[in-house]
C-alpha cells in the first residue's frame, strides 16, 4: 500500500500499529513508517471547524454518525485514528494511529497518543494520559486491554500493557521502569512494563539509598484482583473498597 492507502486503512481500522497475537501483541513497523512518511509529506494548513479554528498538518476525523461514535465538543480525533462503534469522547483528544475498541469512554481531557491500544470496555477517566510512539519503527505503543478501569490523572507511556480488566486507582504513574509490585502474597512479585489482568493497582512509594540519604521513590502497588460480580462501568471505588483502599 502506499502511504496514502495506509492512513486510509488506518482510520477504518483494517490495519493497527500494533494487534493481539495470541497472549502477546506484535507490532506493525511498517505502519509506524507510513503514519511518520505522512507526516513529512504534508504542509500546515488551516482548517475551520464551525466557530473553530485550527492549523495543523492533519486533517480532523469525520463521519462520526455513520461510525456510530459520539463527540462532545470540544474533542478532537485526528484523521488516521480508529474508533469503533459505540465510543464516547467526551472533551479530549485522539491522535493519528490510535485504535479505540467499541464502547469504550474517553472522558475529559484524556489524551490518547498515537498508535497506542486502547481495547472495548475500557474507561479513560477524566485527565488519564496515555503516550504515544511512533518511532523507532517497532516500538511498542501503550496497550489498555478490554475491559480495564484507568482512574483520573493516570498516566500511562512507553509501552505498558495494561492487562484485561485491570483498574488503576487515580494518579497511578506507569512508565517502562516503574516498579509494579504484587503485594498480595507472602512476598512482593515485581513486574515492570505490565499489569496482569484483572489487578487492582494504586499509587505507592518505596525507599532507596542515595549518596545524600534514603529517598522513596514513586512505584504501583497490585493490591488484589477485581472481584467477578464487580460490573465493568462501576468497578474502581468498588474495587478500592474491597481492599480497604
Amino acid at each position: 500500500m502506499t502511504t496514502d492507502e495506509t492512513i486510509a486503512a488506518l482510520d477504518r481500522g483494517e490495519v493497527r500499529v500494533a494487534e493481539p497475537d495470541g497472549d502477546d501483541w506484535v507490532v506493525n513497523p511498517e505502519v509506524q513508517a507510513a503514519i511518520l512518511d505522512y507526516f513529512r509529506a504534508r504542509q500546515v494548513e488551516p482548517y475551520e471547524v464551525g466557530p473553530f479554528e485550527y492549523r495543523d498538518k492533519i486533517p480532523l476525523k469525520s463521519g462520526y454518525e455513520a461510525l456510530g461514535v459520539r463527540v462532545v465538543p470540544p474533542a478532537v480525533a485526528r484523521y488516521g485514528a480508529y474508533l469503533a462503534p459505540g465510543v464516547v469522547l467526551m472533551p479530549s483528544y485522539v491522535n493519528i494511529g490510535a485504535w479505540v475498541g467499541r464502547n469504550t469512554m474517553v472522558d475529559t481531557w484524556a489524551t490518547v497518543g498515537s498508535g497506542a491500544q486502547i481495547g472495548a470496555d475500557v474507561h479513560l477517566a477524566g485527565g488519564v494520559g496515555i503516550g504515544g510512539v511512533l518511532e523507532p519503527p517497532g516500538a511498542r505503543p501503550v496497550i489498555v486491554e478490554d475491559g480495564a478501569f484507568i482512574g483520573s490523572r493516570c498516566v500511562i507511556v512507553e509501552g505498558v500493557r495494561v492487562g484485561r480488566e485491570a483498574v488503576l486507582a487515580p494518579n497511578v504513574t506507569l512508565t517502562a521502569s516503574v516498579p509494579i509490585i504484587d503485594v498480595t502474597g507472602p512476598e512482593p512479585v515485581e513486574h515492570r512494563g505490565y499489569v496482569p489482568p484483572r489487578a487492582v493497582v494504586v499509587p505507592g512509594t518505596r525507599p532507596k539509598a542515595f549518596p545524600a540519604g534514603t529517598f522513596e521513590l514513586a512505584c504501583a502497588l497490585i493490591v488484589g484482583r477485581r472481584s467477578a460480580s464487580t460490573d465493568r462501568k462501576t468497578s474502581l471505588n468498588e474495587a478500592l473498597r474491597e481492599h480497604g483502599i
